[in-house]
């Protein structure tokens, strides 16, 4: 390689212009002084002409009159040998040599972990040589950690020869070590520059003087192949690269990981820069301000930097972060600090350039654009590589990059494009992790972004929407929803507008992830997130938009199901005129309104009221969608649910099974709604009276639940749970029991201690346990479930209310029937509250209530509760109610009890045809209830 002409033009950069200002790092030649000399000179009279003060300038002749004067024998200044052009031994009279420039040390350093752990690994070297690679992405502080330690091994005399190497290119490593052997005298100057780096190289291995070689910003492996310093010389190699470490490990070398701030030492460096200027604030101020910018060094210096010379507190410069672009609220190029080179938004760009270029070629950088736009603490590949995010990749492609004849981008293409910016150091790609094997900094997504035109961010949005969409299961079985909501909101967040404007509204992904959210249990939040998304809706597309309707209906859903059915009732009733009015009578969503409010009419206790509804919406949604449409054969599920809880459990078990045969016709005996339905037959089967029906129907179903779905599937464990429970109420409770014990570990890995599913099973297994004859373990369980429940639900929900109605069941049944009778006439009023006195959860609070005062010691009030009751009942619910019926029965057991057993007679024999018709002949109750018959009639008879 040919050495510069002498009279070739320099390219100086500011920071070495602000080191030689600062006397540091000067030229050892009369010829390099004076270039040097013309440089400052030209920088000066720039500065004069922009309006600063610069004081005389000297011209050239009179700066080399004094250099030669400052250089005269006797001088005490350090002198190089010289050698011939075959090379030879540095000469006698050298002592020290510094070759290169070194970056002048940060304001305010943070002698950080990796720091620390660089000279424990140096210490340990003895007399061999540890090359020490310390990597990491961009900004991170690798070059100031290396300039650190080279300074104070420099600084503390350890050191005879220090060489700075800038290794951003194969020709600069080979200059550089030349010019290391030119002044130490190995060889001439005019001599051949790849011969003067090996004669470098030579002495290094076998010479006896201490050095450091510093490769700073190794950018290939192939650039320093065959450079590094031999294992066998006194001295040390610290390189710093942003590849991954194992790109240049091998050989001896030690790959230190150079990391973000910790939160400790980014809070210290803000302290130390903001606090003289009276600007550093409470220390949460600064925390934030610190995760903001995602603890890198380089953004924070900056930060720091622009905040000074604006004047600006954390608070301030937090707002202005969020609101402007990321280049506007850090200093100009030509006022960054400790002499950057760039600001943070385009500290990225080399590498980014380098990954786009490698195989697979031109797929690195538009990948980059999508995981800009997502979560930054995990991203699924299988987001990545869906055919959404594959078709913008493609698109993508550089013009310049090659392209092959075969087929389009493939999923094995962008795994393969992943490893190069996991190479890049760009991102974190770790295949070990399920769901998140993507991890980004958050700044590099900002400057990322913030580099794209408006529509190509747009295009990048849109194509993350759809491969969210895409990816998202039909039933969530594990963390993927979890995931895939945080990617949504973190694509909310950054790209909102823009999936306001897809296709005239809402992109459906915002609607799929608020509605994940309270299929996992978090009813709540969902109905937060929903009326986010109202408030959005109205905002972006107007209150009679078709997707503003759309929250508002979720929002409906999602309200009913945290336990206000009344007010997801008075959401839809308020909701379908709106509808009606926008999208007409038969649009879909209107009959799903209609659905919906007659569903929820139920759960506030018109059961007949759902039923009528759900008549009168059939015939509608047949004429409109068909008979075999998924939501007409819906609505005659829930219209024989709703049947059910009538009292006609028979004519419930046969709307079921016609339904079933008509539901497998049309969607296939495996597909989940037919599963599904299937449970329904049997727990229908079991209200009837056939509980071992229900169990041998359950067992049927498992199998194929499991086949189909998987052992893990939330349905499966539902029919998991529904099998013990028929099979308790079948007689075998000790096998039921056993079945919960078994099922409940498997709950809370999938679901989560939390989930409704669980609390579920949990409450199930109490009773149980209450009716295997423990009922002081069931009063133990129920106490447990009722604190969960109150902590994760709140007061309220009715769940809460049926955990505290159950724990006071069965502290009665435990004996204590005073403590069952009071605290049932707490969870009356709450009931009254909550749901108003002709609720049928009310109502039966009433006979709870009215039961354990009698069984307290006083019949004579029970039986005038009861009298009370039954006309409510009568009124409310009707004469046929399951309900009704019990308390009906209790109300002449009571009569009884107060001595009037032909009255008890009277009444229980007015009320057998009823009882037998409703629960059916062999129905356990009805053997009850014919057991209670038998013994009034003959304390009647007087036997």
């Amino acid at each position: 390689m040919e050495r510069r002409p002498r009279d070739a033009s320099w390219k100086v950069t500011y920071r070495q212009i602000s080191t030689w200002q600062n006397g540091s790092h000067l030229p050892a030649t009369e010829e390099g002084f004076l270039k040097l000399v013309r440089v400052l000179t030209e920088h000066a009279r720039g500065r004069a002409a922009r309006g600063h003060q610069v004081g005389d300038l000297l011209d050239e002749h009179a700066w080399a009159r004094l250099l030669r004067q400052a250089v005269a024998p006797g001088s005490d200044e350090p002198t190089s040998g010289t050698g011939d052009d075959d090379g030879g031994t540095a000469d006698a009279r050298f002592t020290r040599c510094l070759v290169g420039v070194v970056p002048s040390a940060a304001d305010c350093f943070q002698d950080r972990g990796s720091a620390t752990q660089l000279r424990g690994a140096i210490a340990t070297v003895g007399t061999a040589v540890l090359s020490q690679v310390l990597a990491g992405t961009g900004g991170v502080g690798k070059t100031q950690l290396a300039a650190n330690h080279a300074r104070a091994m420099w600084t503390a005399g350890d050191l005879e020869v220090l060489v700075w190497v800038s290794a951003a290119s194969r020709a600069s490593i080979v200059s550089s070590y030349a010019e290391a052997a030119f002044q130490l005298g190995l060889a001439a100057e005019q001599g051949d520059v790849g011969r003067a780096a090996e004669r470098f190289l030579a002495w290094a291995h076998t010479g006896t003087r201490s050095w450091v070689v510093v490769l700073d910003d190794i950018q290939q492996p192939d650039d320093v192949r065959g450079l590094w310093p031999s294992t066998g010389s006194v001295g040390s190699v610290v390189a710093t690269t942003r590849l991954r470490g194992d790109a240049l490990a091998g050989g001896g070398r030690q790959v230190i990981e150079v990391d973000l701030f910790t939160p400790s030492e980014a809070r210290t460096y803000l302290i130390a820069k903001l606090a003289p200027q009276g600007l550093a604030g409470e220390a949460e101020q600064l925390d934030a301000l610190a995760e903001s910018l995602g603890r890198l060094p380089l953004a924070l210096a900056q930060a720091a930097a622009y905040m000074i010379d604006q004047d600006l507190d954390c608070g301030v410069y937090r707002e202005r972060l969020s609101a402007k672009l990321l280049e506007h609220v850090v200093p100009e190029p030509r006022d960054l600090p400790d002499d950057h080179q760039t600001i943070v938004t385009a500290a990225w760009d080399l590498s980014v350039e380098q990954a786009n270029r490698a195989r697979p070629q031109g797929l690195a950088r538009p990948l980059l654009h999508l995981v800009s736009v997502m979560d930054p603490s995990g991203v699924p590949a299988a987001v990545l590589t869906s055919e959404s995010a594959r078709e913008y990749v493609s698109s993508c492609q550089l013009d310049d990059v090659p392209r092959s004849d075969g087929p389009g981008v493939e999923a094995d293409d962008v795994m393969g494009a992943l490893r190069v910016l996991h190479r890049f150091n760009l991102i974190d790609h770790n295949r070990r992790a399920p769901y998140q094997e993507v991890r980004v900094h958050n700044l590099i997504q900002r400057a990322t972004r913030e580099s794209l035109p408006p529509d190509q961010r747009a295009r990048a949005t849109y194509a993350v929407a759809d491969a969210l969409q895409e990816v998202w299961p039909e039933v969530e079985r594990d963390q993927l929803g979890t995931v895939l909501r945080a990617n949504t909101t973190a694509l909310n967040r950054v790209g909102g507008d823009i999936l306001w404007q897809w296709h005239g509204g809402a992109h459906p992904v915002l609607f799929h992830s608020a509605g994940s959210l309270g299929a996992s249990g978090q009813a709540a939040a969902a109905v937060t997130e929903f009326i986010h998304l109202h408030s959005v809706a109205c905002r972006s597309l107007g209150a009679n938009h078709p997707d503003a309707l759309v929250s508002r209906s979720r929002l409906g859903r999602w309200r009913g199901e945290t336990g206000d059915a009344g007010g997801a009732v008075a959401a839809f009733e308020e909701l379908l005129p709106d509808q009606i009015r926008v999208l007409g009578p038969d649009h879909w969503e209107t009959l799903e309104s209609r659905s919906n409010l007659a569903s929820w009419r139920g759960e506030t206790g018109d059961v007949s009221g759902a039923v009528a509804a759900f008549e009168e919406l059939l015939p509608d949604q047949i004429r409109v969608l068909g008979p075999n449409h998924p939501e007409t054969l819906n609505s005659r599920n829930n219209m024989a649910y709703w049947r059910g809880l009538t009292g006609d459990a028979a004519g419930a078990v046969a709307a079921f099974e016609e339904l079933l045969l008509d539901q497998t016709r049309v969607l296939g005996s495996d597909h989940p709604k037919t599963l599904g339905l299937r449970s329904n037959v049997a727990q229908w089967r079991g209200e009837s009276g056939d509980a071992a029906g229900a169990v041998a129907a359950y067992q049927a179903l498992l199998a194929d639940q499991v086949r189909v779905l998987g052992p893990d599937e939330p349905m499966t464990l539902i029919m998991r749970s529904n099998m013990a429970k028929w099979r308790g109420r079948a007689g075998d409770v000790t096998g039921a029991l056993a079945a919960f014990e078994e099922l409940m570990p498997d709950q809370v890995r999938v679901l989560g201690p939390d989930h409704p599913l669980t609390f579920m099973s949990r409450n199930l297994m109490a009773n149980l346990r209450g009716e295997s004859g423990d009922a002081e373990r069931a009063v133990a369980e129920y106490e447990a479930l009722l604190a969960d429940r109150l902590r994760v639900l709140g007061t309220d929900h009715p769940d809460t209310q049926n955990a505290r109605a159950n724990l006071a069941f069965w502290q009665g049944r435990a004996g204590d029937a005073p403590g069952a009778a009071a605290a049932f006439k707490e969870v009356l009023a709450d009931r009254a509250r909550l749901l108003g006195p002709d609720h049928p959860d009310t109502l039966t609070a009433r006979g709870n209530l009215a039961y354990w005062q009698g069984k307290a010691g006083d019949p004579a009030g029970a039986l005038a509760a009861f009298g009370e009751l039954e006309l409510d009942l009568l009124r409310v619910i009707g004469p046929g109610d399951p309900r009704t019926l019990t308390f009906q029965s209790h109300l002449a057991h009571y009569q009884g009890e107060a001595g009037d057993a032909v009255g008890a007679v009277a009444l229980l024999e007015e009320l057998e045809p009823n009882f037998l018709r409703v629960f059916g002949p062999e129905h356990p109750r009805s053997l009850s209830f014919l057991e209670q018959l038998a013994m009034w009639r003959k304390k009647a008879d007087g036997v």
